[in-house]
């Protein structure tokens, strides 16, 4: 029953992120068509990237460290009373660390862009256009940050439908935006639309959150015990964040220097990363918030055998969706990235520094997906300190490789770079959590690991076989070419023994 409500659980987020996912390709399609890898691409990508880095701090960082665990405990341990008292101090303390962070992210914007991308200071027009468009999309920390406020406390009640359809609305009101106001008022028309998709996205969790009976108010203050514990597991979140974000800004830093990787690489960073977090949102960040509120459930109960089980099983489960994905776009990748956004100002050359990126970021998609799997482990067991002493490692092993990987690769250097320490990252989380709580069935999940990475292997040879047949030159031989290699990986699959996809496909048949 408990894997059932897992799978059930992610479908619901990765069914919602799925749907978010598609409007995000016609978003960044119609993006890409009106700017391309342009001066007004990377001033926006960057402007934007700056609310949002913070956003991981205080938004979804916040809620995966320290809210969701903390409320869970006090719904699963406390009264219901004490439990929506939690919820309004909460609230409170959410809206001054928000608008603080606004008014001087707004004042300090220009040394801010100085500092992310340096590239941009020997460009006037360049830096002025994303100084402005960082000063105008500001506020959308405010309103993104409630919102993952108001996920964190619904997920804590266990609802998942209403956040997770959430993204949907900033993807539709960027899209109008950049069929309506960009042909009107530039690229300013995106800054708008991202603070009406924010908004957007706020409205939609305020009415499930009246029905659950929560309301807010400001008389019930600021302090109570459990957002001071809330608070010491946020410091060393805070800190991963930090570091975290240092690994983002030196990746767009050294892609800010066309002098040596070309000029639009941070506009093609953007584009590959869109691409690679398309299977990573539907199914691996969809299992990890699905799994934390029941790993913190189970850690808050000492049941840590069904703690291990639930990781065990999610683990299997993430190698099972992203090593075929990691083949199918590192293969497929140029058809792909050309087929999606190459028309308009998106010309061949943004299309080859684009796919360079996606081949070399592939490589990690597994291990990206599984670290969120992992830390999710560590913040239910209320410990945040130790995924932040392993991103701490990982990022300067990025950092590293970087500086060496970027002159023979180019772009698609700091795209392996980033591959490479997100591997070490989680090897080094796997091995100190199987070291804290004892054997993860890491003989199960390691030979799971290769016959599915053997069943890709093979998969990946015949989608290369029907690439060279250019049978992959229209949308309609796309398509199928992508069909036919996932019945590949089924057929190769269930000859091999995987055993997660004949528990897969068995759930589906009775579900029918």
């Amino acid at each position: 029953m408990s894997k059932l409500w897992l799978i059930k659980s992610t479908g619901v987020i990765g069914a919602a992120t799925a749907i978010s996912r598609i409007l995000g390709f016609a978003r960044d399609i119609i993006i890409a068509g009106l700017f391309g890898t342009s001066v007004e691409a990377q001033a926006f990508v960057v402007a934007f990237r700056i609310p949002n880095s913070l956003r991981d701090l205080v938004g979804e960082g916040a809620m995966n460290a320290a809210i969701v665990p903390v409320l869970t405990e006090y719904r699963t341990l406390k009264d219901e009373k004490e439990f929506l008292r939690v919820s309004r101090v909460l609230f409170n303390v959410s809206v001054v660390i928000l608008l603080s962070l606004t008014v001087l992210g707004i004042i300090f914007s220009p040394l801010i862009v100085k500092v992310i991308a340096p590239g941009f200071i020997s460009d006037p027009y360049k830096f002025d256009l994303t100084v402005k468009l960082n000063k105008l999309i500001f506020p959308y920390l405010v309103l993104i940050g409630l919102t993952a406020y108001s996920m964190g406390l619904l997920n804590a009640l266990r609802h998942f439908a209403a956040p997770a359809f959430g993204p949907c609305l900033l993807n539709i009101s960027l899209i109008a935006a950049g069929l309506w106001l960009c042909p009107k008022i530039g690229v300013m028309g995106l800054a708008i639309g991202a603070l009406v998709g924010g908004a957007l996205q706020l409205l939609l969790n305020i009415p499930v959150i009246y029905r659950k009976g929560l309301s807010f108010s400001f008389k019930d203050g600021f302090f109570h015990p459990a957002v001071g514990r809330i608070g010491k597991l946020l410091m060393p979140r805070a800190l991963g964040s930090a570091v975290y974000q240092m690994n983002i800004f030196v990746d767009t830093i050294l892609a800010s220097l066309a002098s040596i990787v070309g000029q639009g690489g941070v506009a093609a960073l953007y584009y590959a990363n869109r691409l690679i977090q398309f299977p990573m949102a539907i199914f691996g960040l969809a299992l990890a918030q699905a799994a934390l509120p029941k790993m913190s459930g189970e850690f808050a109960v000492n049941d840590i055998a069904k703690f291990k089980e639930t990781l065990s099983f999610s683990l299997r489960v993430v190698f099972l969706i992203m090593l075929p994905a990691s083949f199918g776009l590192g293969i497929l990748g140029d058809r792909i990235v050309s087929m999606l956004f190459e028309r308009g100002e998106f010309t061949a050359y943004s299309t080859a520094i684009t796919q360079s990126a996606l081949f070399f970021y592939s490589f990690g998609l597994f291990a990206y997906s599984g670290i969120k799997l992992l830390v999710s482990s560590f913040y239910s067991m209320h410990d945040t300190m130790t995924p932040v002493k392993t991103a701490f490692f990982s990022v300067i092993l990025n950092i590293i490789l970087n500086l060496i990987l970027m002159r023979p690769l180019k772009l698609g250097g700091l795209a392996l770079a980033t591959s490479i320490s997100a591997t070490f990252n989680f090897l080094i989380l796997y091995v100190l959590l199987r070291r804290r709580i004892g054997s993860l069935d890491t003989r199960r999940t390691a030979e799971s690991f290769i016959r599915i990475l053997l069943t890709s292997a093979i998969m990946g040879i015949v989608l290369k076989i029907l690439l060279r047949a250019r049978l992959t030159d229209s949308p309609l031989g796309l398509l199928s070419c992508i069909a036919s290699g996932i019945f590949v990986f089924i057929a190769i699959g269930y000859a091999l023994g995987v055993r997660e996809l004949k528990d897969s496909l068995t759930w589906i048949t009775r579900r029918r």
